[in-house]
């Protein structure tokens, strides 16, 4: 197999970018993930403040209120760092573009 075959270099810039696309596709799927969880925490909170009006209840709902922010923040920290890093790989694809129109 010829190395220096440009179909062949086309094809792995190709097969880089799509991996690129799904890695940040699944950054986005966690990032959905930490939401649904958080919102899950917010709902137990609001669900236990509606089903015990009376009570000393108050310290859970504030405790899954706390839970709730807290995923959420991580969810957002974890998003933004993972997609930096996907930037920062995808410069070491090389000029894709280019390379796959002008080799076409």
């Amino acid at each position: 197999m010829n190395d220096n075959n440009p179909n062949n270099n086309r094809d792995l810039i190709l097969r880089e970018k799509l991996a690129v696309q799904r890695t940040e596709l699944a950054n986005q799927s966690t990032f959905l993930s930490f939401l649904r969880t958080s919102m899950y925490f917010l709902m137990a909170g609001l669900t236990i403040q509606n089903l015990f009006s009376q009570g000393n209840y108050v310290v859970f709902e504030i405790l899954l209120f706390v839970i709730s922010g807290v995923v959420l923040i991580l969810g957002v920290y974890n998003y933004y760092r993972h997609k930096k890093i996907i930037k920062h790989s995808e410069k070491h694809i090389g000029d894709y573009k280019s390379d796959y129109l002008r080799n076409k």
